[in-house]
């Protein structure tokens, strides 16, 4: 997902908002979750927040949203955000975090969810972590 920062978007100081970019974060945490379960899903937390970058008025907010783990229920999915300063044309890292969905039925109840499928070695690492991270909670 990708969206220009506009002044409504931002504060006084020409920063976006942190809430304006976590809604999109979360936005794009939601469209991976339910891509994967085709069905409704809520953000049941958010991890691990980290802010890295300023986002300026005029530069260009770039979302990408990863499932990394997936439970009998919840996943998660890990969100990075670049900001690209459109006059310059560099890309810098901004923010990133980790988002726990929860998938829905009809009835608005959690409901079982297909397993993820690993490929590669990095991905049983980022999948051991997060089951790791979300039995610490």
């Amino acid at each position: 997902m990708a969206q220009v920062v506009l002044p409504y978007h931002a504060n006084s100081a020409g920063n976006m908002h942190g809430g304006e970019l976590m809604k999109l974060m979360d936005t794009a945490a939601g469209v991976v979750a339910t891509r994967h379960c085709l069905c409704n899903t809520v953000t049941v937390s958010v991890d691990k927040l980290v802010f890295k970058e300023p986002i300026l008025v005029g530069d260009l907010v770039i979302c990408d949203a990863e499932l990394i783990y997936t439970g009998r229920t919840s996943m998660e999915i890990y969100v990075t955000v670049n900001v690209e300063n459109l006059s310059r044309g560099d890309i810098k890292p901004a923010m990133e975090g980790y988002f726990v969905m929860v998938a829905l039925d009809r009835n608005r109840r959690p409901t079982a969810i297909p397993p993820l499928i690993i490929e590669t070695d990095e991905e049983q690492k980022r999948f051991d972590e997060a089951k790791a991270r979300l039995s610490r909670k």
